[in-house]
């Protein structure tokens, strides 16, 4: 049975940071590309970043360039989002998404359904 579990979540004000962990387990983790989505009230769940299955490669979203980091690490199990000069329009719900590498198709996608595991979630609360 496979599990992604996120954890790291909290409140914290503008400008501050936080990490998110999500742990995998039931799965080859490293033939995972990763992803982290989120979704805020109302709205719908949109990518953040996403690394590949070795990390070498990884992708942003425009309104996380240059402050949020993904990362990894295959012997744990886990991926990691460092978020730093948090916004309040960073507030949702993250969830992390695994993505099976095959090399017949893109390592990454933009759309949630495309992703073959899930977690819960976790939700980050940035205040002004």
């Amino acid at each position: 049975q496979v599990q992604l579990v996120e954890s790291g979540g909290g409140l914290v004000q503008a400008g501050g940071s936080l990490r998110l962990s999500c742990a995998a387990s039931g799965l080859t983790f490293s033939s995972y590309a990763m992803a982290w989505f989120r979704q805020a009230p109302g709205k719908e769940r949109d990518v953040v970043t996403a690394i590949s299955w070795s990390g070498g490669s990884t992708y942003y979203g425009d309104s996380v360039k240059g402050r949020f980091t993904i990362s990894r690490d295959n012997a744990k199990n886990t991926v990691y989002l460092q978020m730093n000069s948090l916004k309040p329009e960073d507030t949702a719900v993250y969830y992390c998404a695994a993505r099976k590498t095959n090399f017949r198709r893109t390592w990454y996608s933009t759309t949630w359904g495309d992703y073959d595991y899930w977690g819960q979630g976790t939700q980050v609360t940035v205040s002004s």
